[in-house]
């Protein structure tokens, strides 16, 4: 089974604007609410390619139940969230000339419920992969994504990690099957610029150092990177219009996983990831799978290093 965790879940309010006035009035010609966070994600994307999955986190108050309404629309969603008492945050997505977001900070969450989640997570076993992203409230410990990798590990599990720097770098002593960080982030945990490929592959063979199995490295409309122990491969991005950025990251997540556990193959996981990925992106909401079967055919991989 797939585990997806969403610390600080969101419901996102998209407003659409023609073009945005600050200081003035503004109009909105579309309104829309959808589930936000990045596992929550992850998980849209394994529904949309017919993979059972169970979502983790914390959910509470009218927010909280209309967050679960809505997710449990989805046939393979399996919903075992910590029901807390505050309500959970609404983000706000501006989506006009230039996209512009507004993310709450997240409900305060008690030892109890924090507890009840750490609870959940020393239930999976050696055939689960643990999927680990996201923000954390503000109220949690920061220490938090070490100590949930510290138990996935214990259990045997198989553990991916897609967060900031400090909470993915100190997921790393416990050998993550994959994490990746975006090139901004990358750039972020090293305090440097990456102007080339070799230049990523370079930082990301030092992630693999302290530990992590695989690195993909997402990159926009350049595609993705993938660094394993014996090879570093690029993905070309295919054509198209870029519609919606958010969750196109964790949609390459999603399928990286997917792909990867039934093909045994980094190179048609890294494929199929940038698929999914790129549907997503191309589209309003999460890719589907007719989406992500049509891209696949338009993506080559490059071996850069052996």
């Amino acid at each position: 089974m797939i585990y997806t965790c969403t610390l600080n879940p969101s419901i996102d309010y998209k407003l659409h604007i023609d073009k945005l006035n600050i200081g003035k009035l503004n109009r909105s010609v579309h309104e829309a609410y959808s589930p936000g966070g990045k596992g929550i994600n992850v998980s849209l994307l394994l529904n949309n390619i017919d993979i059972e999955n169970n979502l983790l986190g914390f959910v509470g108050g009218n927010t909280g139940l209309f967050l679960i309404e809505q997710l449990g629309k989805y046939q393979k969603l399996k919903l075992n969230f910590v029901k807390i008492r505050n309500n959970t945050r609404i983000n706000v997505k501006l989506k006009c000339d230039v996209e512009t977001e507004v993310n709450a900070s997240g409900p305060e969450i008690s030892e109890e419920e924090y507890l009840a989640l750490l609870k959940k997570i020393k239930k999976l076993n050696s055939n689960d992969v643990f999927v680990l992203s996201g923000s954390i409230p503000s109220s949690i410990e920061k220490n938090i994504y070490k100590e949930i990798a510290h138990i996935v590990t214990q259990k045997k599990a198989k553990l991916v990690v897609d967060g900031t720097k400090e909470h993915l770098l100190s997921t790393l002593q416990y050998n993550p099957l994959l994490i990746k960080p975006n090139k901004i982030e990358l750039e972020e945990i090293f305090d440097t610029k990456l102007n080339s490929f070799s230049e990523i592959v370079h930082y990301a063979k030092i992630l693999l150092n302290k530990g992590a199995v695989n690195v993909l490295v997402s990159l926009g409309k350049d595609g993705a990177i993938l660094v394993t122990k014996n090879k570093a491969y690029h993905a070309v991005a295919p054509t198209g219009t870029v519609i919606n950025t958010v969750g196109a990251g964790d949609s390459m997540v999603a399928g990286f996983i997917a792909n990867y556990l039934t093909q045994n193959s980094f190179e048609k996981a890294l494929k199929y990831a940038t698929a999914c990925g790129s549907a997503t992106a191309f589209s309003k909401n999460i890719g589907t799978s007719l989406e992500i079967n049509r891209l696949y055919e338009q993506i080559t991989i490059h071996v850069l290093e052996e």
